[in-house]
């Protein structure tokens, strides 16, 4: 561990962008941290480049891109939802190609893949068959759901994220991650449970970061987009979990 203050690498879920994060980056980087933000290939700003290849291991080297370009150490990476996938994998390469330089991992009502899982492993299959048929009617991209229904979010907030989400590539939907669990057995994990409404696709992940060791877990009560609704919380339980990890 180090005695300087982490820093913050923030991946987004489908559908979503770096711009979702916009109402945690100030604090944070007034308390002192380094913040980065991820847009993963095919979404956000990046939607002109959506192909029907993109896959997990496209959006795994967006983040470990970012990691080595900016030579960033002392690294925790913070997923939400969909973006837990992708911050597992990016865990394991840095693991495997730059070890010491991970120092902590924070998910966000976000997937959590046991080793050989995929995306869609969790999802019921009346999800799963909706899913792929509205991937297969849209380019192998998935379209974004409503935000005003099942997000708990203000009217505003949902007009402001429908305005930004874009389909997101499918490519990864059924694709496993496979890698070694010891090369994250060692690292802290905080998992952040949203669960006021808890989005139904998670609930697999609840249950098993309370069954397994090595696991912190907190709650929020509000819904599945804490860093809209309640970014003060999120903040807080960010910041505390980060600052744990100096020595």
């Amino acid at each position: 561990m180090s005695s300087s203050a982490p820093t913050l690498v923030l991946v987004h879920g489908a559908w979503g962008g770096g711009w979702v994060w916009r109402r945690v980056l100030a604090p944070l980087r007034d308390a002192g941290f380094e913040v980065h933000t991820v847009t993963l290939t095919g979404d956000g700003e990046r939607a002109h480049l959506r192909r029907p290849d993109i896959d997990l291991h496209t959006h795994i080297a967006d983040v470990i891109g970012l990691v080595e370009m900016e030579e960033l150490e002392n690294v925790v990476l913070v997923g939400h939802s969909y973006g837990g996938m992708v911050i597992t994998g990016a865990a394991v390469e840095l693991q495997q190609r730059h070890p010491g330089v991970l120092s902590g991992l924070v998910y966000v009502d976000a997937m959590f893949p046991r080793p050989g899982d995929g995306w869609g492993v969790a999802h019921s299959p009346e999800v799963a068959s909706a899913r792929l048929a509205a991937a297969a009617e849209n380019d192998n991209s998935l379209p974004a759901p409503n935000a005003e229904s099942g997000f708990d979010l203000t009217p505003e907030d949902a007009a402001w994220l429908n305005r930004r989400h874009v389909p997101h590539p499918f490519g990864m939907y059924r694709q496993p991650l496979d890698y070694d669990a010891a090369l994250l057995e060692a690292v802290p994990r905080l998992f952040i449970d949203c669960t006021d409404p808890a989005y139904p696709t998670i609930e697999p992940v609840r249950r098993l970061v309370r069954e397994e060791p090595g696991w912190q877990v907190v709650e929020i009560a509000t819904g599945h987009f804490p860093m809209v609704t309640t970014p003060t919380e999120l903040i807080a339980h960010v910041r505390g979990f980060a600052e744990s990890l100096r020595s």
